[in-house]
């Protein structure tokens, strides 16, 4: 192997071959993007795409410029800084490994409580598109009502403080204002996150804050700025001692690599008010069918991971090619995926419910994605009703089956009291987590309390076929093991 080379720009050449690098001049990238929200997904997905483009030779203009709002951030913000921006994508493809180094993104703004910088660089009219990757929970979404939370201590701190927001929202609508105010239009704001419809759901955000202290100014945004929907897919691992081996391996000093699958997928709807970059030649989507492939992710592949995830932490299966694996579990997904989820799953262009649970069965399986259990189970307040229970109240009112959702949300509830069944402790892994843990253990001989999480479910709990389901599922799981039930949802 090569000697092993910092990750930097002057260092590109020195790479090992079997590399690649980016073949366009860096420095003469100019930005056209701001991305909030730095992490491994961004930087193997919506960057990878634009990287290919400038790799053809176009899109210079768009480069991206990153954005945080999260102290907790800062360590990766120098990380990149240190590296020129650069990332090492690591694909992990059963057959082999392969690299590439990623340049498409030029600079990291300084994070400020008073978001001053991300503010200035957003209204600068060279910036034509705002875009998010800040977990399906970040929206100021009420889980029930799908409607905005107005009452939120950021969104009160944000109208109350509407140039120096603490939140990525209040940022734009402040970015939004100074470009209203000096004739320039506005830009577009495009969510990368899973959420079903999510630039509409952005475009709800955006614009329910802003009329909280500008109605005038909401409006604005309204009617000018633009909100595409879109759906993402790739399977991207958290970063640790494995994938920094697996850069130095390939030759590579980069202190903050990405791993993924050999797999990427990004439907967009062609609604962009500043213009855009043709994402397309790079193997994206136009589509103005995007909510369908939406449902088809969401509902299966984000449920299903969702699945097997709750599963594998209580029984101690670590990563989520070992669910797979563990005939329990992988049982229960398959059937619950062809019984219960696919019947309220649409086809697309090309694919079917039947052959796309084919697909992601496949890739749920590749061994060479160390995944973990606890990664995928985390933020489940907010994953699972935005995952799973759509699903459930669909089959609730087509009376079609929905006996293993109600087993989903009980392994859940399991999950979430803290402990598997091999006596180890389950680190908190919600923003929630002290209000589910404190309802998991009451549920442990009151299912009902659980389900009483009006923030969760809302009026589920009235529905007699999942609350009788859930709490024989619960109570089964607790007495004779989450294999146990399982196995008799499966047979």
């Amino acid at each position: 192997m090569d000697e092993l080379m910092p990750l930097r720009n002057a260092k590109l050449g020195c790479l090992p071959d079997s590399v690649s690098v980016p073949v366009y001049d860096r420095k003469a990238l100019t930005p056209g993007i701001v991305h909030i929200g730095l992490g491994n997904f961004h930087r193997a997905h919506q960057a990878w795409y634009l990287h290919r483009l400038m790799q053809y030779g176009i899109a210079h203009d768009w480069a991206i410029i990153g954005a945080s709002v999260r102290q907790a951030d800062a360590p990766q913000r120098d990380r990149l800084l240190a590296q020129d921006c650069l990332t090492t994508l690591i694909e992990l493809d059963p057959s082999g490994i392969s690299a590439e180094v990623v340049g498409s993104m030029i600079g990291y703004l300084p994070i400020e409580d008073d978001n001053a910088a991300l503010i200035a660089q957003m209204a600068d009219p060279a910036i034509r598109i705002v875009a998010l990757t800040v977990t399906e929970g970040g929206y100021y979404v009420d889980p029930v009502t799908g409607g905005f939370d107005a009452m939120h201590p950021d969104m009160q701190h944000d109208k109350a403080h509407p140039d120096t927001p603490r939140t990525a929202f209040g940022a734009m609508i402040a970015a939004l204002r100074q470009r209203r105010d000096a004739g320039i239009g506005p830009f577009a704001g495009q969510s990368c996150d899973n959420l079903q419809g999510n630039g509409a759901i952005l475009r709800q955000t955006v614009v329910s804050l802003a009329r909280l202290s500008d109605p005038a100014l909401a409006d604005w945004i309204d009617q000018n700025a633009s909100f595409p929907n879109a759906m993402v897919d790739c399977i991207v691992p958290a970063t640790g001692p494995a994938e920094l081996a697996l850069a130095r391996a390939q030759g590579v000093d980069d202190a903050a690599p990405v791993a993924h699958e050999n797999y990427r997928q990004w439907v967009i709807e062609d609604d962009f008010c500043a213009g855009r970059p043709d994402w397309d030649q790079a193997g994206a989507t136009f589509s103005n069918a995007v909510h369908r492939y939406e449902a088809m992710k969401i509902r299966m592949l984000n449920a299903g991971h969702q699945l097997i995830a709750n599963a594998g932490e209580i029984l101690s299966v670590p990563t989520i090619s070992g669910c797979m694996e563990h005939a329990g579990i992988a049982g229960f997904f398959a059937r619950v995926e062809r019984a219960e989820i696919a019947p309220h799953v649409d086809a697309v262009p090309g694919i079917t419910p039947e052959s796309y649970l084919a697909l992601i069965t496949a890739r749920f399986a590749n061994t060479a994605i160390v995944d973990t259990s606890r990664r995928v189970a985390f933020d489940g307040s907010s994953r699972h009703t935005g995952f799973i229970l759509p699903t459930l109240r669909d089959g609730l009112a087509a009376g079609t089956p929905i006996d293993g959702l109600a087993l989903a949300e009980a392994l859940w509830a399991r999950m979430c009291e803290g402990t598997r069944e091999d006596g180890t402790e389950i680190a908190p892994n919600d923003p929630h987590w002290d209000t589910l843990q404190a309802a998991a253990k009451a549920a442990r001989d009151n299912p009902g309390a659980w389900l009483s999480q009006q923030q969760v479910y809302g009026d589920l709990a009235d529905h007699p076929a999942f609350a009788a389901a859930f709490d024989r599922w619960l109570r089964m799981i607790w007495q004779d093991g989450a294999e146990a039930a399982l196995t008799a949802y499966a047979a």
